[in-house]
């Protein structure tokens, strides 16, 4: 980044300078051109004037140039340093052979004339073409060049083969926040180095240094959870800054990461719904943490028994709600009379739902509890089923 920064600040600069030479020159020439001088010749301020605004205006429009041709650059040396050495390799050899015939085949022609502007045209024309069937012709033969001498195969072009197969990771803003995916480096589970852009970083900061309270504790969160990670010794966590100019100039932090997980080919660890559906749509992986939790929490099943702290009436009549530790909300039937109880239910039936899932249950004991439940598929058992037959230890 610091580097993309000081290529634009020189290429501007010089540019700037140039403008000004340039400027001035053309300036000088127009108060002394024939058609203009005789009007000026006793207006010295005016003539300065003129020369003034001619160098300004020229200055303005070679720095726009200059800034131009600085991302221009900056773009292409992006390209270049995704090539593989051996096609660098090729390409400056193709081109070097390609220039060096077309001076020995334009040589004869120059010879036989005198004018320079044709010389130059033939020399120049036939630098292109030659230049470019060189170029062409040596990446398409890169294979039998690096047979014939194998000391040139570089190391870089066969060891990311197998490295190819660990994708690196990207982390969006929502994700440290939240603060389980530091839990989630600790234990060593995630493979492969996970990237920090530091347009992340600076979303993190611009939210801890938010005037709305709430945002602003997020945002500190989020940067000593950051912290924490960095600190893990399990888990491969850096800051990448090496942006493209094409990404940086992107609007969204999300398009930005989109963006750069498909340049990188790396994956988003994210927790955001919105993000994680944008990133399928343009073929980027997804881990998305919330649907790691659901997979995660304990399965039961219908015939289980387990103890559950009623804590609120439900929608229906007579119904009460409890949850288990991971937030799993218990429906318990005839529950209602025992709100702020801790009560022993038998499962009923499971769901799952878009929001997570949801327990069916009733009270140990009660009026048809026993045997009175549904398979995973949601068929009444009969005491006798494989799926409603079995009783499980109680789970406290």
């Amino acid at each position: 980044m610091k580097l993309v920064k000081v290529t634009w600040a020189i290429l501007t600069c010089f540019f700037a300078i140039v403008g000004s030479i340039v400027g001035y020159q053309v300036g000088s020439w127009y108060v002394r051109w024939e058609y203009v001088s005789t009007t000026m010749t006793h207006r010295p301020m005016v003539q300065a004037f003129v020369v003034a605004a001619m160098t300004s205006l020229f200055v303005l429009c070679a720095s726009f140039l200059g800034s131009w041709v600085a991302r221009r650059v900056t773009d292409i040396t992006v390209q270049l340093n995704q090539v593989s050495a051996a096609d660098k390799l090729a390409s400056v050899l193709g081109l070097l052979l390609g220039l060096v015939l077309a001076l020995l085949v334009t040589y004869p022609f120059t010879r036989l004339t005198n004018n320079g502007w044709m010389n130059a045209g033939i020399i120049i024309t036939a630098m292109i073409i030659l230049g470019y069937l060189g170029l062409s012709i040596t990446i398409g033969m890169k294979e039998e060049f690096l047979k014939v001498f194998p000391r040139l195969t570089l190391a870089e072009d066969a060891a990311p083969k197998e490295e190819a197969k660990i994708r690196p990771k990207l982390l969006d803003t929502n994700v440290i926040i939240d603060g389980r995916m530091a839990d989630i480096c600790g234990t060593g589970f995630v493979e492969g180095p996970i990237y920090i852009p530091s347009f992340v970083i600076s979303e993190l900061q611009h939210i801890a240094d938010s005037a709305d309270s709430l945002r602003r504790a997020r945002g500190r969160r989020g940067l000593d959870v950051l912290n924490r990670m960095r600190k893990e010794q399990s888990a491969q966590v850096e800051i990448f800054d090496k942006i493209p100019p094409t990404i940086e100039r992107l609007a969204t932090v999300d398009t930005k990461l989109v963006h750069l997980a498909k340049e990188l080919g790396a994956s988003i660890i994210t927790n955001d719904f919105n993000l994680n559906k944008v990133a399928e749509l343009h073929g980027v992986p997804v881990l998305n943490i919330n649907e790691l939790a659901n997979a995660l929490k304990p399965v039961v099943l219908p015939g289980e028994e387990m103890s559950v702290h009623i804590v609120k009436e439900g929608k229906e009549p007579a119904q009460g709600v409890g949850y288990l530790e991971d937030g799993t909300m218990v429906v318990v039937e005839d529950g209602k009379q025992r709100i702020g109880q801790v009560i022993d239910v038998v499962i009923t039936s499971v769901y799952q739902t878009v929001a997570g899932k949801m327990i069916f249950a009733e009270i140990k004991g009660g009026a048809g509890s026993k045997g009175n439940y549904d398979d995973l598929f949601g068929d009444r058992g009969d005491g006798n089923s494989a799926g409603g037959g079995t009783r499980r230890p109680r789970r406290r």
